[in-house]
């Protein structure tokens, strides 16, 4: 095991005790393999699954298992008009497990996600039976505001270019705090307990994933 490994396996114990206390579900996988296997485990056959835009689930192989697999995938891609795809999304508030990312995990166990359509946020808050938060030890921060700032400055110039999206950001590569009709921070949600013991599961990754 390399220092850099040692480190994270050491930091997931603290992340750990500190989700627990919020009354999430808290996990360490050494490698993006032992996770995707981790989180399959925690999904019966025939279970309806859906998911936020995220590409720690895609980097893990989840997305791929979900969709290839025995489950009742609630598939946007397949949506013909703009109501269809309100439709699915609706759908994913009665589903059992919502898959996601997280924009940032901070130091003292809270999540911080800032989105744009917001679907991912909602999801989060409110409506499926259990969520599964697939994390790179890479999204660690000190506090709530380096979380933000994690979001605005690291991920969203990414997802801008990604999705090619007509944001500030896309061309500086920094956030410009704006009001673009294409803009992804349009709600930042800071997820500081569960109401449901045990509902949010945050499966820690020792890899870089993720934006």
């Amino acid at each position: 095991m390399g220092f850099k490994e040692e480190n994270y396996q050491n930091l997931s114990t603290t992340l750990i005790k500190k989700l627990k206390q919020r009354n999430f579900e808290g996990y360490f996988c050494k490698t993006r393999t032992d996770a995707l296997e981790l989180a399959l485990s925690f999904i019966p056959e025939g279970a309806s699954v859906c998911h936020g835009g995220s590409e720690s689930i895609k980097e893990i192989g989840l997305l791929d298992a979900v969709k290839n697999g025995n489950y009742q995938y609630l598939d946007r891609s397949l949506a013909k008009t703009p109501q269809e795809n309100r439709e699915i999304m609706a759908k994913g508030i009665l589903s059992h497990t919502f898959l996601m990312g997280t924009n940032a995990l901070t130091m003292d166990g809270e999540l911080v996600n800032v989105d744009g359509n917001s679907n991912r946020v909602a999801l989060l808050c409110f409506g499926p039976e259990q969520v599964i938060v697939i994390a790179g030890m890479n999204k660690v921060v000190e506090n709530i505001d380096a979380g933000i700032y994690r979001a605005q400055n690291t991920a969203a110039p990414v997802n801008a270019i990604r999705q090619n999206l007509k944001t500030p950001c896309y061309d500086t590569g920094h956030c410009g705090h704006c009001h673009a009709e294409q803009c992804m921070c349009s709600n930042t949600v800071i997820t500081r307990h569960s109401g449901h013991p045990g509902r949010i599961k945050v499966i820690l990754v020792g890899e870089s994933i993720g934006y």
